[in-house]
């Protein structure tokens, strides 16, 4: 089945299509996308709703084949005329380990389910996401959760008024004019340190920049919610508030 990837070059068009023939022959299309040093994997499935009238199902973080085969193992037991329910602890998908299944909340769905929007031209359809537990069968929402991967799993059921994967106390660099006067971010830069920069169209200077968490930014602007994923290394950019983000590679002035 062809894969989606971001860093490739598959014409849009040629997807839909080979989705199309894929949901006849197979009852459904597995996209891939694979990670980048900053966003995990991921893999989701397109047309188990239209065949089988079931959540979409999306799993993250681990690699693209298993990705690929834990789908397809999943969509095999809906075909068999089995409800995957939420809330509920399935054993035996994985050998080892455990795995739940969350309702996709329906303000993510935009976020990762790019082709299955566009073959249903619209957004409006139910997805589960499969959790994975750790090397000691933890949840992510479990206590003494392995650290390592506790952002290789974004949760979608929950968070979709702070879609960033850092914890909402990170530290931030912005500038006294957002915090004391009031204006708008008009430029975010991700840094390849992990830093992220929220900046008005003023100039920067040591003067008047401050630090601070990183969900005040959100909670005061829930549009930068869209560049959540912004990688490492990437900028963007908008001339107000609702305007399209218009996404660049960061180049640092080595002079700063």
């Amino acid at each position: 089945m062809t894969p989606e990837d971001k860093h490739s070059c598959i014409d849009p068009e040629d997807l839909i299509v080979n989705t199309k023939l894929n949901i006849e022959k197979y009852g459904l299309q597995v996209i891939i996308i694979k990670s980048t040093d900053y966003s995990p994997s991921f893999a989701y499935s397109v047309g188990l709703w239209q065949k089988c009238n079931h959540p979409e199902i999306i799993c993250f973080g681990l690699s693209t084949s298993l990705l690929h085969e834990i789908i397809n193992d999943v969509a095999e037991i809906i075909k068999a005329n089995e409800l995957l329910v939420e809330n509920k602890t399935y054993p035996n998908i994985f050998e080892d380990s455990r795995v739940e299944f969350l309702k996709v909340d329906p303000r993510n769905i935009n976020d990762y389910f790019n082709t299955a929007i566009k073959l249903y031209e619209t957004d409006d359809f139910p997805a589960l996401q499969l959790v994975w537990t750790d090397r000691n069968d933890k949840f992510p929402w479990e206590e003494n959760f392995e650290e390592e991967f506790l952002y290789k799993q974004p949760l979608l059921d929950r968070n979709a008024h702070f879609k960033f994967r850092e914890p909402k106390n990170l530290a931030s660099f912005t500038t006294k004019h957002w915090l004391n006067e009031g204006k708008p971010i008009l430029r975010v830069v991700h840094d390849e340190d992990g830093d992220w920069q929220f900046l008005t169209n003023d100039e920067i200077t040591t003067e008047n920049t401050i630090i601070v968490a990183l969900e005040q930014l959100i909670l005061s602007d829930k549009t930068l919610n869209e560049i959540f994923d912004l990688e490492y290394g990437e900028e963007a950019e908008r001339d107000f508030i609702g305007d399209k983000w218009v996404r660049n590679k960061f180049e640092c002035d080595d002079n700063e």
